[in-house]
């Protein structure tokens, strides 16, 4: 078969995986709060896709290079498809949305304009522009002596054409000279208004910043007359490209980085519907777009301030999905000694239907044991306020050995990588800042403790990142363990990623950039070995994104053998399964529901002696060659069942399940079973940790 019809682009899958976050925010059975949010992250994805993917695309178009991909598109003609489908999707998006507006003014919440208001309203809301907003606004003339301002990415601006009072009669008022400015609206203010409410109603009534700014724009131009005023927000590239091996310090260069990114070359442009022709011509003439980059939006600008706007109505629970607190597992609730519980066993913890307080616990408890001599950490996206960097802190402060891994080229969160780094290093952490040329994406904890006179090794291995926030809504997978074999892989691998450390010879770790491919590679040829044998061969893996070459080429060899496989991938997936010949024993299914699906983990057959690998690695070219990443092995055999019953009811769910068809398109899971849900079903947790589903059903 052709490249093209054994692969599916990466970024077109993107787009798909997009699609169905949309596809959430149009579900009438979605709450309404929820349906909002879901079109908050639609932005957000696409923001992030454009200043990271089609920025790449477009500096490769523009350097000349037209050499296809493995899935058989150029730059050139990958660009054009890309633009294509995202434009039909932001005209899906904001249609999506004036529904849903129609469907919250029944509820008592609306977004106004201007002109809807009283003018009791108005005259309270231009005092708040006088005394809140007119202070921060700065007007930016552009002529010859003014030159166009700097455009930061993602924010929003105003452009604003002009022309002098009194400057001419009306018979030659077209031939009057024209000004431009430019005003941006102030992100640090709140992006919708409360406005007063009128006499006896209950109603919410909001109206935008932006268009409270336009309703006074004049009061910022003294002598001129307002011609029109339009939004527009630029998007640049954002991918850092820091000189590692010529950087004399690692975290100057990566600052210097971040202030070159607000100056990255312009990506795309957003306009309001409308826009002046004279602004429209200055747009594009300094932020040097063509036509297929320019996006004209009939709507205002970046939904993306939906999610707070949804989060933040009071009152409206009813709109919104039912509160669910995580609970504290169950194994340590009749102590206060975590690590006496792990002495005696392992234990798995899945958030976020299980607190990420037990993380913190774990380090806390570390930290203010006087047996404890040594605490290891990788950090890679942490949350604002976090209690582990506190518990690091005291940690190193009351004496011990602190070692602290800051991935400071985590995508956007660079700077707070940084401060973090340095508030640890003032608290007398040794701190690393990652491996030059690689990115560190493992996680996990390591405990030392001095215990009769020897020493004992606590390890928390994840499949998600430590942070406190998004384990309330990302679905991970935590294993807590004292195994003599994962402690010693553990002490070797952060030896080798703070010293100089030749490669380990792992006994339960498998580690990329080196050995985690290879041993992936492995697991899949005794598959393929068993199938071939006329054993029971199967392999079940869960992740983010599927996008290696050899990885599916591996795939495909394992199906032709007869392998039975079940993917459970998110996001992206370039395999095309279900084709004759070539993947027929292949399922693909993505999950799009209330929280994010996170977890990595790895299931195989092994002729009937299953085997549960958790993971914090996508099967993606840049896991598994440019990051260092850990593949750990679950050894506790009532462990990998409940990891196996997670899986399970994944690959059973036939409410929020889609399934990827041969054509690179996805269709929802039906069927003529009862419904299951698998991210609720997963929230009563005795049934995912007690009940073992049949591997092989």
């Amino acid at each position: 078969m052709s490249s093209v019809k054994k692969y599916i682009n990466r970024d077109l899958s993107w787009l798909e995986f997009n699609r169905r976050v949309l596809e959430e925010a149009e579900d009438p059975g979605t709450p309404l709060l929820e349906r909002l949010q879901f079109l908050s992250i639609v932005q957000s994805n696409l923001d992030e896709f454009m200043s990271v993917r089609v920025a790449g695309l477009q500096a490769q178009s523009k350097a000349g290079y037209s050499k296809t991909d493995f899935t058989g598109y150029t730059p050139q003609g990958l660009l054009k498809r890309l633009m294509k489908r995202s434009v039909r999707m932001v005209r899906e998006q904001y249609r999506t949305y004036r529904e849903l507006l129609r469907l919250l003014a029944r509820e008592g919440v609306s977004l106004a304009s201007y002109a809807d208001l009283q003018q009791e309203q108005q005259q309270i809301l231009t005092e708040h522009f006088k005394q809140i907003v007119y202070p921060v606004l700065t007007p930016m003339a552009v002529d010859q002596s003014r030159p166009f301002p700097l455009v930061h990415s993602k924010e929003q601006y105003l452009a604003v054409v002009l022309k002098r009072e009194n400057g001419g009669t009306a018979e030659d008022e077209e031939e009057e000279e024209t000004y431009c400015a430019i005003v941006q609206v102030p992100s640090i203010l709140a992006r919708t208004v409360l406005v007063p409410g009128r006499r006896n109603s209950r109603k919410l009534v909001y109206l935008l910043l932006e268009d409270l700014i336009k309703e006074h724009i004049g009061l910022l131009f003294s002598g001129y007359r307002v011609v029109a005023v339009h939004a527009f927000r630029a998007t640049r590239n954002s991918d850092l490209t820091p000189n590692e091996e010529g950087a004399d310090d690692l975290l100057q260069e990566i600052e210097k980085e971040l202030r070159r990114r607000q100056r990255g070359l312009p990506v795309r442009l957003e306009v309001e519907k409308g826009i002046h022709s004279e602004a429209l011509d200055l747009l594009k003439d300094e932020l040097e777009l063509s036509e297929e980059f320019i996006d004209e939006i009939d709507g205002p600008l970046d939904l993306g301030f939906l999610s707070k706007f949804a989060s933040s109505l009071p009152n409206y629970d009813h709109l919104r999905y039912p509160k669910y607190e995580p609970v504290y597992p169950e194994e340590f609730d009749d102590t206060d000694d975590i690590l006496s519980v792990l002495r005696e066993k392992d234990v798995l913890v899945y958030h976020p239907y299980e607190s990420f307080e037990i993380v913190n616990d774990f380090v806390l408890q570390a930290a203010a044991d006087p047996d404890v001599l040594a605490i290891k950490m990788t950090l890679y996206r942490v949350n604002v306020n976090s209690v582990l960097i506190q518990a690091l802190s005291s940690a190193a402060e009351s004496g011990k050995q602190v070692t602290v891994v800051v991935e400071i080229k985590a995508r956007f969160d660079e700077a707070r990588n940084i401060a973090w780094a340095r508030q640890l290093e003032k608290s007398g952490c040794h701190v690393v800042y990652g491996l030059v040329g690689l990115k560190t994406h493992a996680k996990i904890t390591l405990v030392v403790r001095k215990e009769d006179a020897a020493l004992r090794r606590y390890v928390h291995v994840g499949t998600g990142n430590y942070n406190e926030s998004t384990a309330r809504f990302y679905t991970d997978a935590g294993l807590f363990t004292s195994h003599p074999a994962i402690g010693a892989d553990a002490t070797a691998l952060f030896n080798e990623m703070t010293g100089y450390s030749t490669p380990h010879l792992w006994s339960a770790f498998a580690v990329a950039p080196v050995g985690l491919k290879p041993k992936l590679f492995e697991l899949i040829d005794r598959e393929i070995a068993n199938a071939q044998a006329g054993k029971t061969a199967r392999i079940v893996a869960k992740m983010n994104s599927l996008s290696n070459q050899s990885m599916i080429d591996k795939l495909y060899e394992a199906s032709r053998a007869g392998v039975k496989i079940d993917l459970i991938v998110r996001g992206v997936c370039c395999l095309r399964p279900g084709v004759p010949e070539l993947s027929e024993n292949i399922r693909v299914v993505s999950i799009v529901d209330r929280y994010l699906e996170h977890a990595r983990i790895l299931a195989v057959s092994a002729g009937g002696n299953e085997e549960v690998y958790m993971s914090s690695a996508d099967w993606m070219t840049r896991n598994l060659n440019r990051r260092v990443e850990l593949m750990c092995p679950v050894y506790d055999k009532g462990l990998r069942l409940m990891l196996m019953n997670v899986l399970q009811m994944n690959l059973a769910d036939n409410v929020k399940a889609r399934e990827l068809q041969p054509t690179g398109s996805y269709a929802r899971v039906t069927n003529h079973l009862a419904p299951l849900r698998s991210q609720f079903e997963a929230a009563d947790i005795p049934l995912w940790k007690s009940v073992a589903a049949a591997f092989d059903s």
